[in-house]
């Protein structure tokens, strides 16, 4: 039906077509993904050491290049390399051709992604890499391409249907651009024995940044934690757990080792008229869980969710140094 301005309305697909669409992309894209996990397999391994042996050997630092949607794709390779500890950036190959290739030196690697490998735009990038020897990876689905011949390193994508029904919307090569670049970066950080450490000193911020705080870092100490001796009668410890707080209150040995819990939900189940006069091991949870002073927070939180439990009991060795709630979590943006 016409609208106002003579347009067509577009015609509405039943819910169940959109949903075959759906999976006939991911489909499609799925058989691209196991390609490239076959040619890595069997033939494109080699240039793949490659290609990450010349990164990781580079004084300089990761230029990313590529046009159109390639380019975007190479915006997130460059940002993921960045972030896992190697140096790159992203330049524009119209924009290299205005002066952004003073930022490329002898020292640098280049890795330029084109399916095609005849984009126009990246002549003079490619130019500029062999008057200057600077080493250059060519990410491409045509080996025999302008780009590949001019590359050291030819990391040739296996040919593979675009999830695009016409066969022109870059959807599966762009995948495989993508997941290759993800596997670049991974293997070369792995190589580099990049950690947590590492990756937190790059990821301060945010969510991301809170998980990899350790568990000291925000853990109660001293004072503040409750906690009771094993023979303990049971009216001491509800005075412990009311006046600190968090809700439990947690049973040592003699030498200070963690031996067990007392929650809300344990006097719960043991209410009944004796139950201040008996003694803490008689209610407690045996082998609470616990945490390590150097875990991270993002591994505390994991294991109160999986247990669904909002405190836990920091020890060294066996001994209870501190205690973590499912608020100090909250408050530090992990939660």
């Amino acid at each position: 039906m016409a609208g106002a301005k003579g347009r067509v309305a577009p015609r509405k697909e039943p819910s169940s077509e959109l949903l075959r669409s759906a999976l006939r992309t991911i489909a499609t894209e799925m058989a691209g993904l196991e390609a490239l996990s076959s040619v890595i397999n069997d033939g494109l391994g080699t240039a793949f050491v490659e290609a990450v042996e010349k990164i990781r050997g580079a004084k300089g630092r990761l230029i990313v290049t590529g046009m159109g949607k390639s380019g975007h794709v190479g915006r997130k390779i460059a940002a993921t390399f960045a972030s896992t500890g190697a140096p790159a950036y992203f330049v524009h190959p119209g924009e290299a051709s205005h002066g952004d290739l003073g930022a490329i030196t002898r020292d640098d690697v280049i890795i330029a992604l084109s399916w095609s490998g005849e984009t126009v735009e990246l002549k003079d990038l490619t130019d500029y890499a062999k008057r200057f020897r600077v080493a250059m990876i060519a990410v491409t689905a045509n080996a025999e391409s302008t780009l590949a011949r001019a590359a050291d390193v030819v990391l040739t994508l296996p040919a593979a249907r675009e999830a695009c029904p016409l066969g022109l919307a870059p959807t599966t090569s762009t995948l495989l651009q993508l997941a290759l670049g993800d596997a670049l970066a991974v293997a070369l950080f792995e190589s580099r024995g990049f950690t947590a450490l590492d990756f937190k000193a790059l990821h301060p911020g945010g969510r991301l940044g809170a998980s990899l705080t350790f568990v000291r870092d925000v853990m109660h100490t001293g004072k503040s934690l409750p906690l009771v001796a094993r023979g303990t009668r049971m009216t001491e410890a509800v005075v412990e757990m009311t006046s600190k707080g968090f809700g439990c209150v947690g049973v040592i040995d003699a030498a200070g080792g963690l031996v067990g819990i007392i929650t809300d939900g344990d006097l719960r189940r043991h209410m009944r008229e004796d139950l201040l006069a008996r003694a803490v091991e008689e209610v407690m949870t045996k082998k609470p869980k616990a945490v390590r002073p150097d875990q991270l927070a993002g591994e505390a939180l994991e294991i109160l969710n999986a247990n669904k439990i909002t405190t836990l009991f920091v020890v060294e060795g066996a001994k209870a140094v501190g205690l973590v709630h499912f608020h100090d979590l909250l408050r530090i943006g992990v939660a």
